[in-house]
């Protein structure tokens, strides 16, 4: 597609908008091979892939109201990565809301999305909006949820523009819905479709763009149906370093060419095992992802520690249950201490108990989140 068709214009079937709402709830997602590194604007300096998850996700309601202000508008070229772009001087009014709680510490994230997405969506300065946000899991539980939270609020604007423009096709309805998650959070790319969703222009994936996510274009072997992922929450806090600042890290960082082309190797390599179902590739491929991730924080300038001592024991349980029984559990992380606990279906009996007995311990008020790979965002 040519980025000019992400650029709204009304036509002759465009119709009248004056207030309503639309709401979406969007699942999380968790990168297999991960996303570490980023160019102006939001655009992966290499490829991922992540399963969708299904039990946790955000979902948020936009009301809106047509305003009656004019905005200043001045021309930027680079705004949105390689799209033409409009910042404006003075934006309209909106809040946001969590739980029912006024959330104004939220705004300066969520305008800085807002004023991104102008140049694709100027409709959006006609209006005054209220987003109304509720996550599935605990706010405070070390799960990201920016990337759920802009994906439902993406595609509750996408509803906007298709009831302004009901001739907007399915294909690039979501592709753009895609395309604004991405400006408010790398990952959220991935939190539109489902199960498996790749992010980031890459050889072998037909359809791949650093523009915005797409859907794993093979036949996934049944051994990763319904693929089971228990999340340990190790360390509820605030990261000491946010992922932008982790991201802007890999600028000058040493090993980040080498870092970028083994990423696109390992996806070459998961393509494969996606669709053959080799579960001992799987494992072997996915934690060595997961740890590549943190070393490239620990090794970067000012480097820094997001594990926990408390997730290495639960890594070392973890080898140590794998080699004793033969199981295909695995682990892998997101930049924090929480551990994701992957395993098949088939397994998940025997990987339930393993985590009750000997894992729950290692989790913070022995907290934990049972989730399972899910189909992707639904309007509600």
């Amino acid at each position: 597609m040519d980025g000019n068709e992400f650029i709204y214009e009304a036509d002759k079937n465009s119709t009248i908008l004056e207030d309503g709402s639309f709401t979406w709830k969007a699942p999380s997602n968790i990168a297999l091979v991960k996303y570490w590194g980023k160019r102006n604007v939001q655009l992966p300096e290499n490829p991922s892939i992540s399963f969708t998850l299904s039990n946790c996700f955000t979902e948020t309601t936009l009301e809106f109201k047509k305003n009656k202000r004019e905005a200043k508008v001045t021309r930027l070229d680079d705004e949105v990565g390689g799209l033409s772009a409009t910042a404006i001087e003075q934006y309209h009014e909106f809040d946001v809301f969590l739980d029912g709680e006024r959330k104004p510490e939220f705004k300066k994230k969520i305008g800085v999305f807002l004023r991104r997405i102008i140049g694709v969506i100027p409709f959006i300065c006609d209006y005054d909006l209220v987003i109304r946000t509720h996550n599935s899991f605990p706010h405070s539980s070390g799960i990201a949820s920016s990337a759920s939270g802009m994906a439902a609020l993406s595609l509750c604007i996408m509803s906007m523009e298709r009831a302004l423009n009901p001739s907007i096709s399915d294909e690039l309805f979501y592709k753009k819905a895609s395309l604004l998650a991405r400006l408010g959070s790398g990952s959220a790319a991935r939190s539109i479709k489902g199960e498996l969703v790749v992010w980031g222009k890459h050889e072998h994936i037909q359809g791949s763009s650093d523009q915005y996510g797409v859907a794993f274009p093979h036949k996934v072997h049944e051994n990763f149906k319904n693929y089971q992922d228990t999340i340990l929450l190790v360390d509820k806090g605030e990261k000491v370093v946010s992922s932008t600042v982790g991201h802007n890290l890999m600028h000058g960082h040493p090993f980040a060419q080498q870092r970028f082309a083994q990423a696109n190797k390992n996806l070459s390599k998961l393509s494969e095992i996606l669709q053959n179902g080799n579960l001992e590739e799987f494992v072997n491929l996915v934690e060595s992802e997961a740890l590549t991730l943190h070393a490239m924080m620990m090794t970067s300038n000012p480097y820094f520690i997001l594990m926990k001592p408390n997730t290495l024991q639960i890594i070392d349980k973890i080898w140590k249950f794998r080699k004793e029984t033969g199981s295909h559990v695995c682990f892998t992380l997101d930049a924090g201490a929480n551990v994701h606990v992957l395993f098949p279906a088939k397994e998940k009996v025997l990987v339930n108990d393993f985590i009750a007995r000997e894992l729950v311990d290692f989790c913070q008020k022995n907290e934990y989140i049972s989730d399972s790979v899910g189909t992707g965002a639904k309007q509600m």
